[in-house]
């Protein structure tokens, strides 16, 4: 005798179908859409202007900074006195750190500067003055008492060094560095990008004022 297999209707087909597809969502929930990793705090930094405007009644381009590699990313950094590199947990910046620091140097050419026009945009690049920036340092510095967990708050260490130059022939008119340490208050997070804000802006203020006197110098002298 031959056995005649059981033919379910379509609909019954379509809502075992559904039930299998909701078991199966239900159970990956868990591991698919919910993360162990804590929440990851965003961190925006922001230039004080100095109140000192320096003149530079030209074009100015600000190229793409190039950043030591270790620090090439968003993550906030931390160095150990045994050179060892690493990052606050749960925290970045709001962007890739190259794009950070030329934000950041766009606010200080706006805000402490009379320039003719300063922007990023590279398609510009043939009138003016370009500026180029390398990122050496920026990170958090632990003393050999202190440690992300521990009490002592880290300094900031930012160290930039510029490059000046002519679009019209691409030469060199002047090369310049800014070193700056700025201790944190707390070794809190908090307190700590506050002392980031203060050395960037530091750091950026010098970078300004000396792009103003290259560029008068190299008017001044007709070249």
């Amino acid at each position: 005798m031959s056995v005649i297999p059981h033919r379910w209707p379509a609909t019954a087909l379509g809502a075992a179908a559904a039930a299998v597809l909701m078991v199966a969502l239900s159970a990956c929930t868990g591991s698919l859409f919910k993360s162990k990793e804590p929440a990851q705090a965003v961190y925006m930094l922001t230039i004080a202007p100095t109140g000192a405007r320096t003149e530079i009644p030209a074009d100015l381009t600000l190229l793409r900074p190039r950043v030591r590699p270790g620090l090439d990313t968003s993550l906030i950094a931390a160095l150990y006195p045994d050179r060892r590199l690493d990052h606050f947990a749960a925290a970045r910046w709001s962007a890739p750190l190259e794009e950070v620091v030329q934000d950041l140097a766009l606010q200080a050419f706006r805000g402490d500067a009379h320039v003719q026009n300063v922007h990023t945009d590279i398609s510009s690049f043939g009138t003016g003055y370009w500026l180029e920036l390398d990122v050496a340092d920026f990170q958090a510095e632990y003393g050999a008492s202190g440690s992300a967990a521990g009490s002592a708050p880290p300094t900031i260490h930012v160290r930039l060094a510029a490059r000046l130059g002519a679009s019209r022939d691409r030469h060199v008119l002047g090369q310049f560095e800014a070193d700056i340490h700025e201790s944190a208050a707390d070794n809190r997070l908090t307190a700590i990008v506050d002392a980031y804000d203060r050395a960037a802006s530091a750091a950026l203020a010098k970078i300004v004022a000396d792009t103003g006197q290259a560029i008068a110098a190299q008017r001044a002298g007709g070249s």
